[in-house]
């Protein structure tokens, strides 16, 4: 029997490049010298490299190397589209030119600028980082997970399996409709479908449709679904009858930078 490789996740990350690196190191994924020590593990982030924190690009360039080091060492870092991985582009793209609406003015810069938009991450982006985010997938499957930025309903708007969700993604950014660019970022900014006395159920329907035996995802903060300081955060939740795992620690409201191996068995 072939083993499979270690598998990692990473919730969103907004900025915080200094404790990322901290919780990459605690957990042997990387060295001293910032560099990947994991061999052929995998490593998947959620997305949500931006906004909120001090230095998003520092965050994606770190993850940029780490992707370059690891498939020479056998392994994979791979990432997710996160909802303001989409405003980052959209301002970029569109800056503050007006979004078609019937519910008053909206554009990417103003919505970016209410989102935690920092003016480092739009100085310090280049060519380079555009192509690579644009290439990065909404959805993805690693060790028999489901794994999503969003805890939404909203991706079966873009199709019925991953390839079509993905593909349908990749076309709009490849696009210049600013309103189909919006609709992706309005759409990702939606939560909470797998709370409540349904959430088992929804989490069945998608695992059905989508594939995988359980769902992970980030975007939404643990301390905020239970109601608590992002402090007390320890590790990931695990809820809707252990259907879905929450990995958002909120870090950049205080709360822990989570890496959580596959499957989670806390």
């Amino acid at each position: 029997m072939t083993l499979q490789p270690a598998t990692y996740v990473v919730g969103d990350v907004h900025g915080h490049v200094d404790p990322l690196r901290a919780a990459l190191r605690d957990a042997g994924l990387i060295d001293e010298a910032g560099d990947w020590a994991a061999g052929e593990t995998h490593l998947w982030f959620l997305g949500d490299f931006v906004d909120r924190g001090p230095d998003g690009i520092g965050v994606i360039d770190l993850v940029m190397r780490l992707n370059r080091q690891a498939a020479d060492a056998g392994g994979q870092v791979q990432t997710l589209l996160g909802n303001h991985e989409i405003l980052l582009l959209g301002v970029h793209k569109f800056g503050d030119t007006e979004v078609p609406s019937d519910y008053g003015y909206r554009s990417f810069d103003r919505s970016w600028a209410l989102n935690g938009g920092q003016q480092s991450d739009i100085d310090a982006l280049t060519s380079e980082h555009i192509d690579w985010l644009m290439a990065r997938p909404a959805l993805a499957h690693a060790a028999d997970h489901l794994l999503l930025h969003s805890d939404t309903l909203e991706y079966f708007e873009w199709g019925s399996d991953v390839a079509d969700i993905n593909d349908t993604v990749r076309d709009v950014l490849a696009g210049d409709d600013i309103a189909d660019w919006w609709e992706v970022w309005r759409r990702m900014t939606t939560r909470y479908a797998f709370r409540g006395p349904d959430g088992p159920e929804v989490a069945d329907m998608v695992l059905d449709r989508l594939g995988g035996d359980r769902i992970v995802h980030g975007h939404s903060v643990i301390a905020d679904q239970l109601g608590v300081h992002p402090m007390d955060i320890e590790g990931p939740l695990a809820y809707a009858g252990g259907k879905v795992l929450g990995v958002d620690g909120g870090l950049f409201v205080g709360g822990p930078c989570l890496v959580v191996p596959l499957p989670w068995e806390g």
